[in-house]
């Protein structure tokens, strides 16, 4: 069964919105990592209103010894290897670390960060991307992505699959079809001539 031109010309305009926004959103979500930048989902509200709960931060590795005081930075924050992302409030460049306060919070973050435990500098936030980011990194939120990726695809290419079995069954349809006996009449002429021979 073949689409009205109407309808799959909507067809397509909306096949094609989902794709763009599925490839983007796998940019933003993975492709990040082939640019050298480290994805990281905020998950508490210590730096709001800069980064709140659910956005996901971009972090780019840079030289400790470039970070100024005014700078946020990403940094593994213990030995559990908890990762926070405060803003530099001291740089003591002879001990070699920071002193980092959240900026929603009130007072200034109790340990100090050591140079080798930063791991670099937001340069992206992208809001509610990081709820994403967390759910389908494990099962079932895995599942559902992997699912909407196989339907995604299943709907850009069903109309042209349709199409394409509608072509097969109207060519195979004509080839079977038996051809009709071609009608003649004979010649007048050579009906003439054949009497007149008869009458010799």
């Amino acid at each position: 069964m073949q689409m009205p031109k109407k309808v799959k010309k909507i067809w397509d305009v909306v096949t094609s919105v989902l794709v763009i926004i599925v490839v983007l959103a796998a940019i933003f979500l993975m492709g990040s990592r082939l640019i050298g930048l480290q994805v990281f989902n905020v998950v508490s509200g210590s730096m709001e209103p800069v980064y709140s709960v659910g956005d996901l931060i971009y972090v780019k590795t840079v030289d400790p010894d470039s970070v100024k005081e005014g700078d946020v930075i990403t940094f593994v924050l213990n030995e559990d290897l908890v990762v926070a992302t405060h803003r530099v409030t001291k740089v003591d460049a002879e001990n070699r670390q920071f002193t980092t306060k959240g900026d929603a919070n009130k007072t200034e973050d109790v340990a100090p960060v050591h140079f080798n435990n930063l791991i670099g500098v937001p340069v992206l936030a992208i809001p509610l991307l990081g709820y994403v980011s967390a759910y389908i990194q494990s099962p079932p939120g895995l599942y559902v992505a992997i699912a909407i990726g196989v339907l995604l695809l299943a709907v850009v290419f069903l109309p042209d699959l349709l199409a394409k079995k509608d072509k097969k069954e109207e060519t195979e349809a004509k080839e079977a079809k038996p051809e009709e006996p071609v009608e003649t009449e004979e010649n007048p002429e050579a009906k003439s001539e054949e009497k007149q021979e008869n009458e010799q």
